[in-house]
């Protein structure tokens, strides 16, 4: 079996209501991975990430995230401020981390930092935080690492994920290389539609990759919270 995660980051609200309603088409359950602050007035955004400029958008607010929650999507924190944890002292990134999940437990129905996995912004983590992330959430998502993950066992706290600002062409060459194994978890980072974000995808072509994958008997669409949570019937591997 394969199995594959889309893993939608920043939070922006158009990209995210149309994600949704596509997942919802086809029954499926869509991961988005938001920043906490993002859509405060002064939020501290990296230039090029705020509304006008070009990976910004408009960010949605803990209202939907709550909604989408509620309509089965899994909600994930990617960081108080979008900060590179990798450029900053091991204290600092550790607060802001601690700042966000306080941020999620305090506005975000039913999360539990325990249960959660903490999306690095950039897929830009340290050896430092890696050690000490697990004492805190269920797993975290980094970019030092393959895109094609080995199914977790319970274990399992480290995910190792890709992201092209080509994000339609690097999507398509991962899932031939996925394909082209007996199995494996391909973990591929996404950002928005209709033009919101870094590399964001077409509706249409999301529609058309969703058509063919489900078309296959061997392959699951799952949000990272639900693949680890087969690990409970699966023997453990490691």
């Amino acid at each position: 079996m394969h199995y594959l995660t889309l893993s939608w980051d920043d939070g922006f609200l158009k990209s995210s209501l149309k994600t949704a309603e596509i997942f919802e088409k086809y029954g499926l359950h869509a991961e988005f991975n938001v920043i906490a602050t993002a859509h405060l007035p002064d939020n501290a955004l990296p230039a090029d990430m705020q509304p006008g400029q070009p990976w910004g958008g408009t960010y949605g607010d803990f209202g939907l995230w709550n909604e989408l929650r509620a309509r089965g999507h899994v909600i994930q924190p990617h960081g108080y401020k979008h900060a590179n944890k990798s450029t900053l002292a091991f204290e600092e990134a550790r607060g802001l981390i601690l700042r966000c999940l306080e941020i999620f437990s305090n506005h975000l129905v039913g999360f539990e930092p325990a249960q959660t996995i903490f999306a690095f912004p950039y897929n830009a983590s340290t050896l430092e935080l890696e050690a000490w992330l697990p004492s805190v959430v269920r797993a975290f998502r980094t970019g030092s690492g393959p895109a094609i993950n080995d199914f977790p066992s319970s274990r399992t706290v480290k995910l190792t994920t890709s992201g092209w600002e080509e994000a339609e062409t690097g999507l398509d060459q991962y899932l031939h290389n996925l394909f082209e194994q007996p199995d494996g978890w391909l973990i591929y980072n996404t950002h928005g539609l209709v033009g919101e974000g870094w590399g964001p995808v077409r509706s249409e072509y999301l529609v058309r990759v969703l058509d063919k994958l489900l078309s296959r008997s061997d392959i699951q669409i799952l949000p990272a919270q639900e693949v680890l949570a087969l690990t409970s019937h699966q023997p453990n591997n490691t």
